[in-house]
C-alpha cells in the first residue's frame, strides 16, 4: 500500500485539482488499487478560516468573507464535475459552510473565542477540499470515497496542536480498513482522506498543528504498515539549500530520517519532525514528489541512504531569531545555573532553537523566536532577581536580527576537517560567526550569524560543499574602453583555449559612461555581443543601482572590475570589499589614492576575504606587484626599487637620438597609439608617481601622492596650454633644450630615461641620463623595466621586463587577476600603513 498526500499548494485551484486527479489516477492504476489519499485545504484557506473566530468574537463583518470563502469552493465543484454530478457536491459543500457559519455565530454571540470552536471552523478547509477531491475522482470513474478522519485519529483535548494517542489512532485505523476491505470484497474504494483534523474521545474537533496533513499521512501509513509515504508538494524534493537564496541549490535524491529532522528543525520546510516519527518507528520511507512535475524523482527518506561522495547532506537556515546572553562572573563553578534557566523558560511555554554555553561557565547563549523576546528577558530576569541586584549575574544581553545556519549530514560524523571548511568558506565571504553549536553526534553544525550575511553564508557553504562544476568567478564590469573591450574579447575566446578545467568568468553586469546592462538572475552577459545588447537592452548609468547589485547577487566569487580611469568607483570599494565582494583594477586612483583609504581598503580585503588585486596598475601584465610581494613574504629585504615605468616614455627616450625635434617624436607616438589622447597625461609624470606609490605602500612606505618627488618633464606653459595642439606649439619651443639634454648625456657615454626610484624611505621620478652599462641603456620599444636591489639580489639585482602598456596585455594582467579570484588568497605581508 502506498499513502499519497497532497499539500495545499497542490490543491490550490481547480486547474491544480485536476492535475491531482491525473496523478491519483495513474499512480492507483500502478498500484493496483491499493493506495489512500490525504489531501489538505485548498490553499490560503486554513489561514483565511482561522482569522474568521477572532473577527466573529470582536463584532466585525466575518460573514462577507465566509461567502467568498464558500462562493470559491462552490466554483470548483462547477468547475471540476459534470453537470449530473454536481448536485451531491454541491450539498455536502453547502452543510460544511452551513456548520462553520453556525460555528461563527456562537462566537459572535459570546464575544471570544474558544479553542475548541476554533478547532472545529479550522476542519472545514480539510473537509470541504476531501469532498470536492472525491467527487472529482469519482467523475473521472475511481471508486473514491471521502473520509473523514475525525472518528479515527484520536487526540488529547489540546485544541491547536493536539496530542495524538498513538495506539488507539492504529487500532481505529486498522479496524476502520479491514471493515471497508471485508464491505468491498471486489476492491477496496479509494478513501479521499482529511488531512490535519482529528477528535478526543468525546467527539470535540482538534487539529494537529504545523505539518499536521502530513502527520495525517504518516499515522495512516505506520497504522496500516504501507509500503511508502509520498509526499506531493510543490518542488522536487527536498533541497540541498533554500533555492529562493541559492541559486545552484538542488534536489537531494535521498535522505536518512536523521537529516531529515535536523533540516526541517531548522526551516526546511518541504517535511516537518512530526510527520517523521509514526514512519521512522515502522521504518517506511517518505518520499517528497512535486505535483506539477510528477515524473520527477524527488527525494527518498528513509532509516539508511547509500554513501554520498561529500561530507554533508544539506543546509537550511532560521531567517529570523534572537540571541539571548546571561553571563556574570557568579555562574562560574555554580549548579543549576543552566536548569534555573530553562526552566524559567519552560513555565513560558517558550522554546529554545539553539544553545551554546561557554567552557568557563560564564556565559550561557540562546536561541529563540523574536516574538518571545520580552517575555523570556522578563522571565529569566525574574529568576535571577538576586544574582543581578547582587552584581553576580548581568542584566540580559540581546542580540537581534540574527540567523542560524545549520550544516546537516551523517557523513560529517568522525571527519576531521569539516568545521575548518565551513568557517573558511564563511572567513573568505567576510562573515563573522556570532555563536556556534554542534551536539556530539555530529550530525549538525550550527552557526549563528548577523541576519544581514544569511543568503551570503549559505551560497558560501553552498559553494563550497556542492560545486561540481568547476569554479566560476561572476563579474561586474565597469568600463568598457580599449582595456575593458580587449578584456571583454579575451574572456570570450578563454573556454576555447583550453580552459574547459580553470575557472569559469561569467559576465553578470556592464556599466559605462552613459550606458549600463545588468543580467537578469542566473543569466549572463555576452562577452561578444555587449555593444550590440548595450544599446539595445541598456538603461541609463546609474552607479547607485549598479553597485547595489553587485552588493545583491548571492553568488561565488561576485568581483567588480573597475578598467575606468576615474575615482568614482575607487570611492566605493570599502563597501564592496566589507561586504565580500572581490575588486579586481588596473585603475590606479585606488591603490595610490589617499594613504588612510588605500590602508582601509587593504585592512577590509583581509578581514572579509575578499580579494583587492591591482597587479596591472604597476607594468600592466608584468608580475610586479607580485614578486613584490613574494620577495617580502619570504623575508628578503628591499634595498632599493627603480624602474621605467611608462611605455610611453619609455618609447619616446628609446627613440629619441637626436634624428628628430623631441616633440616630432611625441606627434609621432600618439599616431602610433602609445600615447593617450592628450599626450600631457603621459608626459606630466603623475601617472609613474602613482605607480611608485603602490611599490612604496607594498613595502609598508606610509607615503602618499605628495611624498614622492616629481621632477617635470614639461614646463609649465607645456602644461597649462589650452588644448592639444597649443601643447604641441609649446612643446617645440622647448625642442633645443630636450635636444640638449640628449646631447649632453651623449657625450658623456649615457642616454636619457625616465626613471623613478625609491630607496631610503625617498621616492622620486624624473629625467635621467644613466650609463651604456645600466639595464635601463638596454630597453627598447615601449618596454618597462622593473630593477629590484635586495639583501639577495644585491650583486645581480632582479630585472622585470617586458610590455608595460598596450590594452591587450593589461587587459590580459586584468584577466589573471580575475582567474586569482577562484584561488586561495594571496600571502600577504602584514602592513603599517595608518
Amino acid at each position: 500500500m502506498r499513502i499519497l498526500k497532497f499539500g495545499g499548494s497542490s490543491v490550490g485551484t481547480p486547474e491544480r485539482v485536476r492535475g491531482v486527479a491525473e496523478i491519483i489516477q495513474r499512480r492507483y492504476q500502478e498500484l493496483e488499487g491499493d493506495a489512500l489519499v490525504v489531501v489538505s485545504a485548498f490553499q490560503g484557506v486554513t489561514d483565511e478560516l482561522c482569522a474568521l473566530p477572532a473577527l466573529a468574537a470582536r463584532g466585525a463583518d466575518y460573514a462577507s468573507r465566509l461567502v467568498a470563502l464558500g462562493r470559491r469552493h462552490l466554483a470548483a465543484v462547477g468547475e471540476l464535475l459534470p453537470p449530473d454530478a454536481r448536485a451531491p457536491a454541491l450539498d455536502s459543500v453547502r452543510a460544511t459552510l452551513a456548520e462553520v457559519g453556525a460555528l461563527l455565530g456562537e462566537a459572535c454571540d459570546a464575544g471570544v473565542v474558544a479553542p475548541a470552536l476554533a478547532d472545529a471552523v479550522m476542519s472545514a478547509g480539510e473537509r470541504l477540499s476531501a469532498q470536492i477531491v472525491a467527487a472529482s475522482l469519482r467523475a473521472a470513474g475511481l471508486p473514491a470515497l471521502y473520509l473523514d478522519t475525525r472518528p479515527l485519529v484520536l487526540t488529547n483535548d489540546h485544541f491547536g496542536a493536539a496530542h495524538v494517542q498513538i495506539a488507539a489512532t492504529y487500532q481505529r485505523i486498522q479496524a476502520w480498513r479491514a471493515a471497508l476491505v471485508g464491505d468491498h470484497l471486489g476492491g477496496a474504494p479509494l478513501a479521499v482522506a482529511t488531512g490535519f483534523i482529528a477528535a478526543t474521545a468525546d467527539g470535540r474537533t482538534t487539529t494537529l498543528g504545523r505539518g499536521g496533513s502530513d502527520y495525517t499521512a504518516a499515522l495512516f501509513g505506520a497504522a496500516l504498515d504501507a509500503e511508502e509515504i509520498e509526499i506531493w508538494t510543490d518542488v522536487d524534493g527536498v533541497m540541498s539549500a533554500d533555492p529562493r537564496a541559492v541559486p545552484d541549490a538542488f534536489t537531494l535524491p535521498v535522505l536518512t530520517y536523521a537529516e531529515a529532522m535536523e533540516l526541517a528543525h531548522f526551516g526546511a520546510k518541504v517535511i516537518f519532525p512530526p510527520t517523521m516519527r509514526p514512519a521512522m518507528a515502522k521504518a517506511i520511507p517518505l518520499r517528497v514528489k512535486n505535483t506539477f512535475n510528477p515524473d520527477g524523482p524527488g527525494t527518498r527518506i528513509a532509516a539508511t541512504r547509500p554513501p554520498l561522495d561529500r561530507p554533508i547532506t544539506g543546509l537550511t537556515s532560521i531567517s529570523d531569531i534572537t540571541l539571548l546572553r546571561l553571563e556574570g562572573s557568579g555562574m562560574i563553578g555554580i549548579p543549576g545555573v543552566a536548569q534555573r534557566l530553562f526552566a524559567a523558560l519552560a513555565c513560558q511555554r517558550i522554546s529554545v532553537i539553539l544553545v551554546t554555553q561557554a567552557s568557563s561557565e560564564h556565559s550561557i547563549c540562546l536561541a529563540l523566536d523574536p516574538r518571545a523576546t520580552a517575555e523570556a528577558v522578563e522571565a529569566i530576569e525574574a529568576e535571577f532577581v538576586e544574582e543581578m541586584s547582587a552584581g553576580e549575574v548581568d542584566p540580559v544581553i540581546i542580540q537581534p536580527d540574527c540567523s542560524i545556519i545549520a550544516v546537516v549530514g551523517e557523513a560529517m560524523r568522525q571527519r576531521p576537517g569539516i568545521a575548518g571548511a565551513i568557517f573558511a568558506a564563511l572567513g573568505q565571504r567576510g562573515v563573522n560567526v556570532i555563536a556556534i553549536a554542534q551536539g556530539s553526534s555530529e550530525l549538525n553544525i550550527s552557526q549563528v550569524i548577523a541576519r544581514e550575511d544569511e543568503a551570503r553564508a549559505l551560497n558560501a557553504i553552498h559553494d563550497a560543499f556542492f560545486t561540481a562544476h568547476r569554479p566560476e568567478v561572476n563579474i561586474f564590469l565597469a568600463g568598457a574602453g580599449l582595456v575593458g573591450a580587449a578584456l571583454l574579447r579575451q574572456i570570450a575566446e578563454l573556454a576555447p583555449v583550453g580552459n574547459a578545467e580553470g575557472p569559469r568568468v561569467r559576465l553578470r553586469g556592464l556599466i559605462t559612461t552613459s550606458r549600463m546592462l545588468l543580467a537578469a538572475d542566473g543569466a549572463d552577459l555576452s562577452p561578444t555581443s555587449w555593444r550590440d545588447d548595450l544599446a539595445s537592452q541598456g538603461q541609463p548609468t546609474d552607479l547607485d543601482a549598479f553597485t547595489g547589485r553587485v552588493l545583491a547577487t548571492r553568488l561565488p566569487n561576485v568581483t567588480l572590475v573597475d578598467c575606468t580611469a576615474s575615482g568614482a568607483l575607487p570611492a566605493r570599494y570599502a563597501g564592496l570589499l566589507r561586504a565580500g565582494v572581490s575588486v579586481v583594477t588596473p585603475n590606479k586612483r585606488g591603490p595610490a589614492g589617499s594613504l588612510a583609504l588605500a590602508a582601509e581598503h587593504r585592512q577590509l580585503a583581509q578581514r572579509s576575504g575578499a580579494r583587492y588585486l591591482y597587479e596591472t596598475t604597476v607594468g600592466a601584465a608584468l608580475p610586479v606587484i607580485g614578486a613584490l610581494r613574494d620577495l617580502l613574504v619570504t623575508g628578503d629585504v628591499v634595498e632599493r626599487v627603480e624602474g621605467v615605468l611608462s611605455g610611453t616614455l619609455s618609447y619616446l627616450f628609446n627613440s629619441f637620438d637626436g634624428s628628430q625635434p623631441f616633440s616630432a617624436l611625441v606627434r609621432d607616438a600618439q599616431r602610433r597609439g602609445y600615447t593617450e589622447p592628450d599626450p600631457r597625461d603621459d608626459l606630466g609624470g603623475v601617472d609613474v608617481a602613482r605607480k611608485l606609490l603602490i611599490l612604496a605602500r607594498e613595502l609598508g612606505l606610509p607615503l602618499e601622492l605628495r611624498d614622492v618627488r616629481s621632477e617635470p618633464l614639461l614646463t609649465e606653459d607645456c602644461l597649462r596650454a589650452s588644448g592639444v595642439e597649443a601643447f604641441y606649439e609649446a612643446l617645440a619651443r622647448d625642442d633645443a633644450r630636450y635636444e640638449a639634454q640628449r646631447a649632453e648625456a651623449a657625450s658623456a657615454g649615457r642616454v636619457l630615461r625616465y626613471i623613478a626610484r625609491l630607496e631610503a624611505g625617498a621616492a622620486s621620478v624624473g629625467l635621467r641620463a644613466v650609463g651604456l652599462d645600466s639595464p635601463f641603456a638596454r630597453l627598447s620599444g615601449a618596454d618597462n623595466m622593473i630593477v629590484f636591489t635586495t639583501r639577495r639580489y644585491y650583486e645581480r639585482p632582479l630585472v622585470i621586463q617586458g610590455p608595460g602598456a598596450g590594452a591587450e596585455v593589461t587587459a590580459a594582467g586584468v584577466l589573471t587577476d580575475i582567474l586569482r579570484v577562484a584561488q586561495s588568497p594571496l600571502l600577504a605581508r602584514p602592513h603599517t600603513l595608518k
